[in-house]
């Protein structure tokens, strides 16, 4: 049997968590990625099974209308001891994957929602980043480097209840209202993997460049646990290593590509995970172009040509990830030093 150099790494008696983080990781010499699975050309193996999934929680017009295929035509998956992790590959719409690339650059960093520039920079300097980034990434890069507009210096975004980096936690009144349209999302495909009563309650974006990782976590912040955690990606594809309970635990590696869904409940949903890399989107994934949809009362609109070429120019070096999570479950309550949000 082939050992890989993954493997060889695991069996030098080295087998924790960050030794893999680095491994997949480090530049020079670069690693070896045999081990890593992925799901865009996975077959049911001993590592991989199918995923059960509730189409008749969704139907045909309401899955459409938020940028998706069926629910009978999506290809999910499950891992051998990893119950509650579901990873649905790509099941957006050929043309809707743009609406919502657009969404995370254009819209979503809007106020008032958060930004990681709100930290060095005041609220008037970032009411617009696209607006003050666009021309320039519009235009051919010249020979010579260029300095970053306010879009490629994004590193995060925090939507509906806004996460406290420095506390770790949320708070009732700090709070702005949760997107409709990504809420909607989020429902159907929660209902399809067996959540009905999901509700959308606070999302992070996290924008990476080609040379960004996100380190190992586990995110349990949310006062309800029961509900899923979701996750969506656009752009570039990045490898993921989803670990275990304890921070120490061997963890699987794995692609996530441009439209995949991942989906993290039951006893998966406080694992530690981590993205150690970014790279390459595959040759021939399909494509992220715009187009108008066949259902008057879909949320996912056309994207024009001008922002389109915005979109696109980031993301050929660029991932965005965006998590969406139910912070608070019935009868539960932030604790009552959180005064109560009219915003929310």
């Amino acid at each position: 049997m082939r050992k890989t150099a993954a493997a060889g790494v695991m069996l030098a008696g080295e087998g924790s968590f960050r030794t893999l983080f680095k491994f997949y990781k480090r530049r020079n010499p670069p690693p070896d990625f045999s081990d890593v699975i992925d799901f865009s050309t996975a077959r049911p193996s001993d590592k991989i099974i199918p995923a059960r999934l509730d189409p008749a929680a969704l139907t045909d017009v309401d899955a459409a209308q938020v940028g998706l295929h069926p629910v009978k035509d999506w290809r999910a998956f499950g891992l051998c001891g990893y119950p509650g992790f579901i990873f649905i590959s790509n099941p957006f719409l050929h043309h809707s994957q743009a609406f919502w690339v657009r969404q995370c650059l254009k819209t979503y960093p809007q106020k008032p929602n958060v930004c990681n520039l709100d930290l060095h920079m005041s609220p008037s300097d970032t009411q617009d980043i696209w607006g003050q980034s666009s021309h320039c990434l519009r235009l051919p890069r010249g020979g010579k480097q260029q300095a970053k507009t306010l879009l490629e210096k994004l590193r995060w975004v925090t939507l509906g209840y806004h996460y406290n980096w420095d506390t770790k936690k949320y708070s009732a009144d700090h709070c702005s209202l949760f997107p409709v349209e990504l809420s909607s999302l989020s429902s159907c495909v929660a209902a399809a993997c067996g959540f009905p009563g999901f509700s959308a309650q606070a999302a992070i974006l996290n924008y990476y460049q080609a040379d960004s990782s996100l380190g190992i976590h586990v995110d349990e912040s949310e006062l309800d646990h029961t509900q899923p955690l979701l996750s969506f990606s656009f752009g570039q594809s990045a490898i993921f290593l989803l670990g275990g309970r304890c921070r120490e635990d061997r963890p699987t590696a794995m692609y996530v590509h441009s439209g995949d869904v991942m989906v993290m409940s039951g006893q998966s949903r406080l694992l530690y995970h981590a993205v150690p890399r970014i790279v390459p989107a595959p040759q021939g994934h399909p494509s992220h172009r715009g187009g108008a949809s066949d259902q008057e009362t879909s949320v996912v609109e056309m994207v024009s040509a001008e922002d389109w070429a915005v979109c696109s120019r980031y993301l050929q070096s660029c991932r965005v990830n965006v998590t969406v999570r139910q912070v608070v479950g019935p009868g539960l309550s932030f604790p009552p030093s959180s005064s109560p949000s009219q915003q929310c």
